[in-house]
């Protein structure tokens, strides 16, 4: 069974984030999935300190709310990463998402590498393009398998829930759902090659 884990970079809870990322959660599971919900609104998760420990153990030794993260990224198979834009850019809790899973480089297997992913943007109206090719190069750096992507348009919580997609005469759950589809046939299909997700 594919295992999606969704990662909700919003501060604020229930949001349109939340929202398109559950949307396409529910779309995995309606596929056989097993998902889970990460969401990072209320937690404590520290930036990284460039220590460089990881480049040794493999572990990041910050103790915070991102060590259970971790475990949900090693027992997945596949991710919704969601962030809305703000100021042309990831969220500030996406970032630092971001740059604490370089620890996650420095197994002696990439722990992320394979495992597939979606980016899922929302935005008022500018930066989503710029933020999709964000999470596409941390994905790569990664050395993941880049599902499709969504985007929702929409200012006010739940303006996403009729509102537009990136793609011409999409809507942004629309978009969501067909992300959230993405990843489970792309991990299934890596599965069936061989090509399994590191360990």
């Amino acid at each position: 069974m594919v295992r999606v884990l969704g990662i909700v970079c919003s501060p604020r809870e229930k949001g349109n984030t939340e929202i398109m990322v559950k949307e396409a959660l529910s779309a995995a599971s309606g596929l056989g999935a097993e998902t889970e919900l990460a969401p990072v609104a209320g937690k404590t998760i520290a930036p990284c300190d460039a220590c460089d420990g990881c480049r040794k153990t493999g572990d990041c030794r910050i103790e915070d709310d991102m060590q259970p993260i971790y475990e949900q990224m090693d027992r997945a198979d596949a991710f919704i990463f969601g962030t809305p834009v703000y100021l042309l850019n990831v969220s500030a809790q996406a970032k630092i998402i971001m740059d604490r899973t370089y620890a996650c480089l420095w197994t002696p297997k990439p722990r992320l590498a394979r495992k597939v992913a979606a980016p899922v943007v929302t935005a008022r109206r500018l930066g989503a393009g710029q933020v999709l090719g964000l999470l596409n190069g941390f994905f790569a750096a990664h050395e993941m398998v880049t599902a499709r992507f969504a985007v929702g348009y929409g200012l006010r919580k739940g303006e996403v829930t009729d509102g537009a997609g990136a793609l011409p005469g999409r809507q942004a759950l629309e978009e969501a759902r067909s992300a959230g589809a993405s990843v489970v046939r792309l991990a299934e299909q890596l599965a069936s090659s061989g090509e399994e997700p590191l360990r």
